[in-house]
Order: structure tokens, then sequence, then C-alpha cells
């Protein structure tokens, strides 16, 4: 038997899931449910279990802070992260657990991720990886619901991304676009932690690598690589200086 805890502050969906695992992954069992991180830690210590489903997006703590919790030593557990793609907790899939299962969570899918796990014949070393991962502050890649679909997108080909309400589009230089049901702020709390992408504008994120010059007519923007002109609020100005390292003479 597979040991297993699940790790999530709603009630029903830690229910959901454990009778899910109880029907289609019967060789699962299911020794804790926890309603957050550090029960879920103290959970993980006790019982040493095999599997931890993880939510991603919980009160006081997120499903991603869970490793800090660990020395290297202690990690013997694999993971699989629980998000439901509204909350946009996609920071998660950069990481290198097992799977992860999107709410609802589809029994089949469910079922292929625990076989997954079953197979993988990953060290425990992976999670160093996975450690360093979470400290570091620059996505290489990240993942936005379009429709029924989740579009994993590399950050190094985002040109810049156009925020236009409660949606957002994002341009990329392989001449793709995609437009998201997500608003700015949740691109900018996500991506701008570090200094490649920043907030140029009430209504734009830019990659500085694409920007090729400042120009001063017209209260200011910024001119791409592509030829394109955006705007640029005054306020920003210095710090796009500093990411594109302008030399003044």
């Amino acid at each position: 038997m597979i040991k297993a805890i699940i790790i999530d502050d709603e009630k029903r969906a830690r229910l959901n899931l454990a009778l899910l695992i109880e029907e289609y992954c019967s060789f699962v069992e299911i020794i804790a449910t926890c309603e957050n991180l550090p029960e879920g830690v103290k959970s993980i210590r006790k019982n040493k279990p095999d599997l931890v489903f993880l939510d991603i997006e919980m009160p006081g703590h997120s499903g991603l802070e869970l490793l800090d919790f660990f020395d290297e030593n202690e990690i013997n557990f694999k993971i699989i992260f629980t998000t439901a793609y509204q909350e946009y907790a996609i920071q998660a899939f950069k990481f290198s657990a097992v799977d992860y299962l999107l709410k609802p969570i589809n029994p089949n899918e469910l079922t292929q991720a625990v076989t997954r796990f079953i197979k993988t014949k990953e060290k425990v070393e992976n999670y160093k990886i996975l450690k360093e991962n979470i400290k570091q502050d620059f996505l290489k890649k990240i993942a936005v619901p379009t429709g029924n679909s989740l579009i994993f997108i590399e950050t190094e080909k985002i040109i810049y991304i156009k925020g236009e309400g409660a949606y957002s589009e994002i341009i990329c230089s392989d001449n793709e676009k995609y437009l998201v049901c997500r608003n700015l702020k949740n691109f900018e709390d996500i991506m701008c932690s570090n200094s490649i992408f920043v907030r140029t504008h009430k209504s734009y994120i830019v990659n500085t690598q694409f920007v090729r010059a400042y120009n001063k007519s017209d209260g200011g923007s910024l001119e791409l690589k592509n030829g394109l002109l955006l705007p640029l609020s005054n306020e920003k100005l210095q710090i796009i200086l500093e990411a594109i390292k302008i030399i003044k003479r």
C-alpha cells in the first residue's frame, strides 16, 4: 500500500479527493487529511507518507512553502500538487513535482498521476532541485488557462503583456498571442519579482530583453525590437533605465 496524506484547507475538497482515491486507487491508503500547512508538516513528520496531495492556495501558508519546513534528508515523500487554475496558482507547475491535478479533479487524471508516481525512479536528490527552484525569483515557464486547456509558455519568449480590464493579452516572439481571463495584476505578482519583467504602465508589463530604446518624445515611450512603441509611466523610467542598462553620456 502507498501511504498518502491530503493537505487542503477546503473540507469538501479533502473529502472528494479521498473518495476518488478510495474508488479509483484502492492501493493508496489515506493515512491523514490536514486543513493547513503547519498541520500537514506535523502529520508528515509523524506518519512518514510516501505521497502528499498538496493544495497550493491556502490561508496563512502557500503549499509552495512546504519544503521550507524540512531538511533535505527528511524529504522521503513525493508531491502531487492540486490546484484550481481560477486562483492563478500556476506558478507551481515549474517545479519538479510528480504531477499536478486541476480541480475539480478528474478520476482518469488522478489514476494517471498516481501511476506516474509508482513508475517514477527519481532519487530524493530531485527535491534538492525542487527546493532551489522554489527559491528562484524567475520563472522559466508559466502556465495560463485558455478555454478548457492550460498553455505552457516560456517566459523568455514573452515580449509584453497588455492588460484590458479582467483580461490580459500575452504577446510572444514566435508571433503567438494568448488572451487570458486574468487581470494584469495577477501577472505582475508572479513575474515582476525579477527585473527582466517590469510593469511599465497601468496597461503593460514588458520583457526588458526586447526593449531597443527609450524615446523621450510624446511623454516617453519604449521602442521594442520589433519596432512597436509602448507607453511608459514616468515613475517607471528609472527602473527601465537600470533594467536595460542604458549608459548615460
